[in-house]
């Protein structure tokens, strides 16, 4: 290997953390081409796993290492979502045994090939939605070796709503709301304003009233459209409804929590 070939690929060991993957059309975006990309392969520099996508040789990689590719080489909107993300920002413990299911979430865009046929030994259950705008609300969660953006709190709790009730259970919604007693009204209008989810929208402010948390009291509910008609969740027979809502919601999560609204 020439001289200048082993300069270029010590500056790319350097400026690649470690776990993460290296997206080819990034590389060859940035000077280093298919070819140069196939003798690295060739050279026991970098393997393959899958088209598009290789590895530092021997080096173990998650699926984190593989969103932070996507995040800063692709510009990706992909993140950790929902419950995941609350759990990775210390907002939701006991669910940290299950920790072998990951909850992404996307705006409207599809996971990578490569992406979805490794093996990360975790469950990817990957959502690909547009109910709120692509990047508001995230923030940065520091790994091992690099930053990942994930869903912040507000913006996770309003994910697992979007999930509810078929694809998550609307009672460890509350559950996971009563936990969040310190989030930031303005972030929090914020998103509420920007979010195009009916459903989402009245479930998160009844839930975080009826939770009684003292962010709840600077809101400003009449900036944040809450569309006409009712929505239930349940049938009535088997509901409560709230009529300052106006949604219909199961009789256990009625009877959870600190009040009745």
């Amino acid at each position: 290997m020439s001289a200048a070939i082993e300069t270029k690929i010590n500056h790319l060991l350097k400026s690649i953390p470690s776990g993460t993957v290296v997206i080819s059309s990034w590389l060859a975006e940035n000077g280093y081409s298919y070819e140069l990309q196939r003798r690295y392969r060739n050279s026991g520099w970098f393997e393959s796993i899958g088209s598009g996508a290789m590895k530092r040789s021997g080096e173990k990689i998650s699926y984190e290492g593989a969103l932070y590719a996507l995040q800063t080489q692709a510009g990706s909107n992909l993140h950790p979502g929902g419950r995941t993300a609350l759990s990775m920002l210390g907002k939701a413990h006991y669910l940290d045994l299950n920790i072998r299911k990951v909850v992404l979430f996307g705006y409207d865009e599809l996971l990578p090939v490569w992406f979805k046929n490794y093996e990360w030994g975790v469950e990817i259950n990957y959502h690909a939605t547009s109910f709120l705008p692509a990047s508001l609300g995230l923030e940065p969660v520091e790994m091992k070796s690099f930053s990942l953006k994930v869903s912040g709190a507000a913006r996770a709790m309003m994910e697992c709503l979007h999930l509810a009730p078929h694809r998550q259970e609307i009672s460890e919604c509350y559950e996971l709301m009563e936990g969040l007693n310190n989030l930031v009204p303005k972030k929090v209008q914020q998103l509420l304003e920007a979010c195009n989810s009916i459903k989402v929208k009245r479930l998160f402010i009844y839930m975080a009233e009826k939770a009684g948390h003292d962010w709840f009291k600077h809101l400003t509910l009449e900036n944040i459209h809450l569309g006409e008609g009712k929505r239930s969740l349940v049938s009535n027979e088997k509901g409560v409804y709230i009529d300052k809502y106006k949604i219909v919601v199961p009789q256990s999560l009625y009877n959870n929590g600190k009040g009745n609204i």
